[in-house]
């Protein structure tokens, strides 16, 4: 069983990584940017690759040009994780308490090669 761990975009509001390690301390998040994570300013090809090597979900608010990075990266016989889009107009506590259910109850493998908007269990 893959556990879920994830990698937050470098766009994506750092107070999330607070907030999830404060709720989960023993989840696994990673930053763009941090030393074990791809650099800033990494291209969304090899995030998705990074991801891939290392088991990641990604969590990102690149609803415009995401998802067609993803379709390249399946077309090249690769395979993510799972990405997950932000809705970001809801408060980062909504955001963290979707993905901490996520961490609790679902598989990696559950969300591989797709992209899920958040939050999965309410309204955009």
């Amino acid at each position: 069983m893959r556990r879920v761990q994830y990698l937050l975009d470098e766009h994506v509001d750092r107070r999330l990584r607070q907030i999830l390690q404060r709720m989960a301390p023993t989840l696994t998040v990673r930053c763009i940017g941090d030393p074990d994570a791809p650099p800033l300013s990494a291209s969304d090809p090899d995030i998705l690759i990074w991801c891939e090597r290392y088991d990641f979900l990604l969590v990102t608010n690149n609803r415009r040009s995401m998802p067609s990075h993803l379709e390249v990266h399946l077309a090249r016989g690769h395979h993510a994780p799972g990405i997950f889009i932000m809705n970001v107009h809801h408060a980062l506590i909504t955001t963290a308490n979707e993905l901490i259910l996520i961490w609790e109850t679902c598989t990696v493998d559950e969300f591989e090669d797709c992209i899920w908007f958040l939050p999965i269990s309410g309204r955009w």
